[in-house]
C-alpha cells in the first residue's frame, strides 16, 4: 500500500479515493473544514458524491500539512480557478520524490495554462528548481465521477513526459473496473480533457433547445475537429484527440446528465441565465472558464474556431441561441478535411 493524498474533495476527488481505497491508504483533503469533518463522520461525501461509501482507510482532513505528511503520491483534483492558490500552499509540504498527478480538466482563464504547468510553476518556486512540470503526470478520459465510483467499467489515460512516471501513475490507478493506458502526450491529454467541456455545453444547449441527435452529432464531430486544430497548434498529437482523452471523453460528457457542463448547456438552451444555472448545479463547470481561455488561445494562435466563438458569445455576450446557430449554419461552404 502507498500513502496517497488527494487534494480536492469534490465529486471527482472523492471518486478517485473510492477506486484507490482497496489498495492504498488515502487522505482526502478539503479546504472546507466542515466538509472534511462530515466526510470523516459519515464515511460518505454527501455534498458532492452521495451514496458512495468510503473505507476506514480513507482519512478526510482540512489541515494541509497533516494531509501531505508522509505522502508518496499527491493527486491534484482542484478546480482550475483554485489550483494556483492550493499549489502555492502545498508545494513546500510535498516530498520531492512523491508521484505527482493532475486529475483536473481545465485551463487558466489568463494565459490558458494547463494544470500541470500551474503545478510545475508552484513546485519550481518552492523547490528553487526549473522544469518541475515535466515530472507531473496527468490523467484524463471519459470518467464521469459517479459511474467510476459505482464501479462501472471505465478507462482513462495517464500521461507524463517521463515514461517511468507515466507507468507509475498507470499502476497507481489501474484496477479491475478502471483500466489505465499510458501516453507521453501531456499537452494533448490535458487540452483534450479541458476543451471538450466547451463542446459538451453546446451539446446540452442542443437538448435544451429541442434539437435532435443529428444536431448533437454534427456539433460533436465538428467540435472535435476544432479542438484538435487548436491542440495541434499548441503542440499536441492528433492521435490523442482520437482516443480516450479526446473523442472518448467528448462522447461521455456530450450526452450525459451526469456531466455538469452538459447540464449547464441544457439550462442555457431552455433560456435560463448562466448564473442561475450554475447556482442550481452548485459545483464548478470547467467548460465555462475554459471557453474564455480557448477563445483567447485561438486568437493568439490564429486558429479558426467558429464553434468556440459562438460558445463565447452565448456564455459571455448574451448571444441568442438562434443567432449562434444561424451564424454556424450559414458559414461559407468548404471541404470537410
Amino acid at each position: 500500500m502507498s500513502r496517497v493524498t488527494i487534494l480536492g474533495a469534490g465529486s471527482w476527488g472523492t471518486a478517485l479515493a473510492s477506486i484507490l481505497q482497496p489498495r492504498h491508504a488515502v487522505t482526502l483533503w478539503s479546504r472546507d473544514a466542515d466538509l472534511a469533518d462530515a466526510i470523516a463522520g459519515d464515511r460518505q461525501n454527501r455534498r458532492y458524491l452521495p451514496g458512495v461509501d468510503l473505507w476506514p482507510s480513507v482519512a478526510a482532513l482540512s489541515d494541509l500539512g497533516r494531509a501531505l505528511a508522509g505522502s508518496e503520491a499527491v493527486v491534484f483534483a482542484i478546480p482550475s480557478a483554485g489550483m494556483e492558490d492550493v499549489c502555492r500552499l502545498a508545494a513546500p509540504l510535498i516530498a520531492r520524490d512523491a508521484l505527482l498527478v493532475s486529475a483536473s480538466k481545465g485551463l487558466t482563464e489568463e494565459g490558458g495554462l494547463r494544470m500541470s504547468q500551474v503545478i510545475g510553476r508552484a513546485l519550481d518556486g518552492a523547490w528553487a528548481t526549473e522544469g518541475s512540470s515535466r515530472r507531473v503526470a496527468v490523467i484524463s478520459g471519459p470518467n464521469l465521477a459517479m459511474e467510476v465510483a459505482m464501479g462501472h467499467p471505465s478507462a482513462t489515460v495517464a500521461a507524463c513526459q517521463a515514461p517511468e512516471l507515466a507507468e507509475r501513475s498507470r499502476a497507481l490507478f489501474m484496477g479491475p473496473a478502471f483500466r489505465v493506458y499510458s501516453s507521453d502526450d501531456v499537452v494533448g491529454v490535458e487540452l483534450a480533457g479541458a476543451m471538450k467541456n466547451v463542446i459538451a455545453i453546446g451539446c446540452g444547449i442542443c437538448e435544451g433547445r429541442g434539437y435532435g441527435d443529428n444536431t448533437r452529432a454534427a456539433l460533436m464531430t465538428r467540435g472535435l475537429a476544432e479542438i484538435t486544430r487548436l491542440g495541434l497548434a499548441l503542440g499536441a498529437k492528433q492521435s490523442t484527440f482520437l482516443g480516450l482523452a479526446g473523442v472518448g471523453d467528448l462522447i461521455a460528457t456530450g450526452g450525459s446528465r451526469l456531466s455538469r457542463n452538459y447540464r449547464v448547456g441544457v439550462g442555457l438552451g431552455r433560456g435560463r441565465a448562466l448564473a442561475e444555472v450554475l447556482a442550481d448545479i452548485g459545483q464548478v463547470a470547467e467548460g465555462v472558464p475554459t471557453t474564455r481561455a480557448m477563445w483567447r488561445l485561438a486568437g493568439s494562435m490564429g486558429a479558426e474556431m467558429p464553434i468556440t466563438r459562438s460558445m463565447y458569445g452565448l456564455l459571455f455576450e448574451e448571444m441568442a441561441v438562434d443567432h449562434a446557430v444561424g451564424e454556424l449554419m450559414l458559414r461559407p461552404p468548404r471541404a470537410e478535411s
